[in-house]
């Protein structure tokens, strides 16, 4: 796991000299300050300086017990990080202030992972929103509460269902007050009550989708008038369907705290997107963020940073998968647009939907996104295809970028309609990848299977080189074997228990989350967060009866029992890491297995010639193509901000049908 900074290098060393420092003059009584004002002092006694050093600590600790608590939780949360995941690489951690007040705004890709992720690669101490759902969860609430975190009571979790059945369609109507100027849409009702059931300020959802719209106007039981901002990509229903009814929330006690917290210097973490999902790009972001920085304006005079974070994982649903935490360019308000933003009404909501664009702008800056997941496996397939030398992690998110938006822009140049040559080389990746998964082996494995086919025709031949390339194999199974038996014990007695029940209680509720949302497609993203509270839970657990049972039926006395209880967490840790190092083992020698059967053998052994024709003719169409798609293709350094308005652009044009 890249190492995550929590002190810096000169803190470090300091600590390290003042703790060496203190033992040294505790080991020495000539220099022992206490030794010496004791023998200075005679009628002073041990106990008096021990009392008022307690004393002193316990008010300390009191005085200092936030900070206390959220240091602490931080260093639990690195290692839960350093346990699930075997690597978290950060990059653009210099586009983060070091001192002042800010606004982290991420992608909620990975349910409660993502705050552990942001808390564990930020050197700022964070203050979460948070659901008040959550909030009320235990553990959850409890690290959270830790955490310094602020409870948010969101309309979605609280909605009902309303009376009757409605259709939608767009009207002109622009002169309402609270309108957004530009139009809005007319719900009729069927059967509905809607005086009774809603009020102004309330908001209205359609089935299947997330997207609520406020009510501007309610004119009688079975008519009503809501806003149409941010419903360009919903297709309004035009026979009767059931709908949800949000109740307003007033959030005043939420931003009183958030913005007392701001200014403070103090920072705020916000998931705008309102939930946690497992799509591919980022949802319609809710308006708080906005609301929350212009308050902050107002009414303090600060301009507050907002830092995009990107939260890429990959196999975020896995025990030891990776994440890439990118921070990328501060967002700023314009000082110029206060002055509409307190007229109020259709000025505030078109400079708050202005000021959301740019931060969803920059939060895609820092994420890789794709129309579909299947499109996205695509274009890493693509990108590692194309590449030639090994890369930095930065300069591998900036590659994938470059392929993922030159996708989305040939596809819009082609009107979604991509020729048989595009589709043919879209089929022939995919094809590959399959045959990868089939087989067990990676892509980075096959380029080394053409070097494997040699065979020792003489003994002239038998130079050094090749007699230790030959003597690999045996090494690697004699690795794996000790690895695997070294693991073997303290994994079946320590992590597989709560493993599986891990993974059964993981499964239980992605289908009951599932079942609840509006948004998630498999629901895959709360699969690694309810791993990790289960095992937060049974781990100790597991640990305490072990100890239990060893006081029951062993003749071992309490210190050994209590060595061997200790002791615990660092078999349990050491397995985890041996397992690791025999499972890496094993994918290397899995194409050694697979040859062994003989169907599989020549499927191996077309795989070189496979990849390398399809490298090039990856290559080859991105020559071709490239040059249509300008700076993505051109430009060494690329403003991904700017790209994101660029892309946004295009695609306005390409609905309008420009």
């Amino acid at each position: 796991m890249a190492r995550h900074s929590m002190i810096s290098d000169l803190d470090f060393t300091k600590t390290q000299l003042t703790v060496f420092g203190i033992v040294l003059i505790l080991a020495v009584d000539s220099i022992n300050p206490v030794k010496i004002f004791l023998h200075v002092f005679p009628s002073v006694k041990p106990w008096h300086i021990a009392s008022v050093s307690i004393a002193l600590m316990i008010y300390v600790f009191i005085s200092e017990l936030k900070a206390l608590l959220y240091f602490a939780t931080k260093v639990f949360f690195n290692s839960i990080a350093s346990i699930f995941f075997r690597s978290v690489e950060v990059v653009g951690r210099f586009n983060v202030p070091r001192h002042g007040p800010v606004i982290f705004v991420g992608n909620h890709a990975n349910q409660f992972v993502d705050a552990i992720m942001m808390v564990c690669t930020c050197e700022h101490k964070i203050s979460y929103l948070i659901a008040e759902k959550s909030w009320n969860r235990r553990v959850v609430g409890d690290m959270a509460w830790a955490l310094g975190a602020v409870p948010v009571k969101r309309a979605q979790d609280y909605s009902v269902k309303g009376s009757g059945k409605i259709t939608m369609k767009n009207v002109l109507f622009g002169d309402k007050e609270g309108s957004t100027g530009a139009g809005a849409i007319l719900v009729t009702g069927h059967n509905t009550t809607f005086t009774k059931e809603l009020t102004i300020g309330d908001k209205v959802r359609p089935p299947g989708t997330a997207i609520a719209m406020k009510v501007i106007e309610i004119e009688n039981d079975t008519s009503l008038n809501v806003e149409a901002v941010g419903t360009e990509s919903l297709t309004l229903p035009e026979e009767p369907v059931p709908f949800d009814i949000l109740q307003r929330i007033d959030q005043k006690v939420v931003y009183s705290k958030v913005l007392e917290t701001l200014a403070s210097k103090g920072a705020i973490g916000i998931f705008p997107e309102g939930g946690s999902h497992d799509r591919t790009d980022i949802l319609p972001l809710k308006v708080g963020v906005a609301l929350i920085a212009y308050s902050a304006l107002e009414k303090d005079g600060i301009s507050v940073p907002i830092i995009p974070v990107g939260l890429n994982y990959f196999q975020k649903n896995r025990f030891r998968g990776r994440a890439v935490v990118e921070y990328g360019q501060p967002v700023y308000v314009d000082p110029s647009t206060l002055s509409a933003y307190q007229k109020g009404g259709p000025e505030k909501r078109r400079v708050c939907s202005e000021l959301l664009q740019r931060i969803e702008d920059g939060m895609k800056s820092v994420l890789v996104t794709a129309p579909s997941y299947e499109s996205l496996q695509v274009i890493y397939a693509a990108r590692r295809l194309w590449q030639q030398k090994e890369l930095l992690i930065s300069e591998k998110q900036d590659l994938s970028r470059r392929f993922a938006e030159g996708y989305k822009q040939l596809l819009l140049q082609v009107n979604g309609k991509p020729p048989k040559e595009w589709s043919d080389l879209n089929d022939r990746i995919v094809s590959y990848q399959n045959e990868l998964t089939e087989l067990g082996i990676r892509d980075y494995q096959v380029p080394g299977l053409d070097s494997e086919k040699g065979e020792i025709q003489s003994v002239e031949d038998l130079d050094g080189d090749t007699f230790l390339s030959g003597m690999r194999l045996p090494y690697q199974i004699c690795h794996v074997l000790f690895l695997m038996l070294v693991a073997a014990i303290p994994s079946v007695l320590l992590n597989l228990p709560v493993g599986l029940v891990a993974r059964i209680y993981a499964e239980k509720r992605r289908k009951k989350a599932l079942a609840n949302s509006k948004v998630k497609i498999k629901a895959e993203d709360v699969l690694m967060t309810e791993k990790i509270l289960i095992c937060i839970v049974l781990v100790p657990t597991l640990w305490f009866f072990y100890a239990f049972m060893l006081k029951c039926f062993t003749n071992l006395d309490g210190p050994a029992i209590a060595l061997i209880f200790f002791c615990m967490p660092l078999f349990s840790y050491m397995s985890i890491m041996w397992a690791e190092a025999g499972m890496v083992e094993f994918k290397d020698l899995r194409p050694y297995v697979m040859r062994l059967y003989p169907s599989a053998r020549r499927r191996i052994a077309a795989l070189p010639e496979t990849r390398k024709k399809l490298s090039n003719d990856v290559r080859a169409f991105i020559k071709e193509h490239g040059p249509s798609l300008g700076e993505l293709y051109y430009s060494e350094d690329i403003d991904w901000n700017k790209m994101s308005v660029k892309a946004r652009n295009l695609s306005k044009k390409d609905l309008k049908g420009e």
